[in-house]
């Protein structure tokens, strides 16, 4: 960002500068960035079975008691009267075998007063998929959520956008839902596969429903996992994708895990997410931004260049600072990506 002898600035004019800088240009470097991808074929191929699959998940990334903005979220502390300060977005990324991209995020939005109640995690997530879909138009295939996504409203909007939907069940409410699961626990199972390296075997039972006010006829799917350890478990879903194979459908709800373990968990230990370095303006979405432009930088660069030579992505960090460190006194390249 700066050229080389230029004396970098203060910590405090950082802060400042943070507090109101134009998000909006920054958003367009991490458009660009997937863009760039997609435009040299990282996603030829789809991320899982020719799909390219994306999940979406919301997660808390900044929380104090001392320091708060106009845009922090409130939640009261459980057996006292004060208040915590917290900020939370839902985030989009790409799973499967490919490059674990973070597509774009959207932060929640705080209540007007205290009167109105902050905004929820699935009315964030229709304005996201509403406008990466617009930006990276026929990206996506499939899209993954937790349980909460499990209604007609989640699903429709999935509609409205062109892109399949996959939900896991649990405890649901909704009368359609539950006649289908008494429905599929009765029926016999339509497969059964013994190859899996996971399990012993995997029992797969399906039904066909609507539900009430949703547009598509849905498919339900229940798959029973029995472990080498002859314990069962199983994992329910609500899709719209009726055609799709089941081993698939089985990946990738697996796959969801993908956004916890390689995007959450690792910018949280390893690029301090939950570090609140700032609060004010738009200071904390600015962070937020160029922290995941990072991410898929040096994602990108370990997928395409190196990943057979450096085998985690923390001993790639360590190399680069490393290599920033010596390159003061040595002109030779950080890395050789022959």
């Amino acid at each position: 960002m700066l050229p080389r002898g230029c004396k970098l600035p203060k910590i405090d004019a950082i802060r400042d500068t943070l507090k109101v800088i134009d998000v909006s240009k920054i958003r367009v470097i991490l458009k660009d960035t997937v863009r760039k991808a997609r435009e040299n074929k990282v996603f030829t191929n789809g991320t899982i079975d020719g799909y390219v699959v994306a999940a979406i998940d919301g997660t808390q990334t900044y929380n104090s008691d001392k320091k708060s903005c106009d845009k922090c979220l409130k939640a009261s502390k459980k057996g006292k009267k004060e208040q915590r300060n917290f900020h939370s977005s839902v985030v989009l990324s790409t799973i499967g075998d490919r490059a674990r991209l973070v597509l774009d995020f959207e932060p929640y939005r705080a209540g007007v007063d205290k009167a109105e109640k902050d905004e929820g995690e699935l009315t964030t997530a229709k304005r996201l998929i509403e406008r990466t879909t617009t930006d990276h138009k026929g990206l996506i295939d499939v899209i993954v959520y937790d349980a909460i996504g499990c209604n007609s409203e989640w699903l429709n909007a999935c509609d409205e956008v062109e892109v399949d939907a996959i939900v896991r069940v649990k405890c649901n409410n909704i009368n359609s839902v539950k006649e289908i699961k008494k429905q599929v626990n009765k029926s016999e199972p339509v497969l059964v596969w013994k190859d899996d390296a996971s399990y012993e075997s995997v029992t797969v039972y399906e039904g066909f429903f609507r539900m009430q006010k949703g547009e598509k006829e849905l498919r339900f799917v229940k798959f029973r996992m029995k472990s080498h350890d002859k314990k069962y478990t199983q994992i329910m879903i609500v899709t719209t994708c009726i055609d799709m194979k089941l081993d698939t459908i089985f990946r990738i709800i697996r796959g969801r895990q993908d956004i916890e373990n390689s995007i959450f968990n690792y910018l949280k230990k390893e690029c301090g997410l939950e570090h609140c370095y700032v609060h004010g303006g738009d200071a904390i979405e600015a962070v937020l931004c160029l922290k995941f432009i990072a991410a898929n930088l040096v994602r990108l660069f370990y997928y395409r260049r190196i990943r057979k030579s450096v085998v985690t992505q923390v001993e790639l960090i360590r190399l680069l600072k490393k290599g920033l460190y010596l390159i003061k006194r040595s002109p030779a390249y950080v890395f050789s990506t022959a």
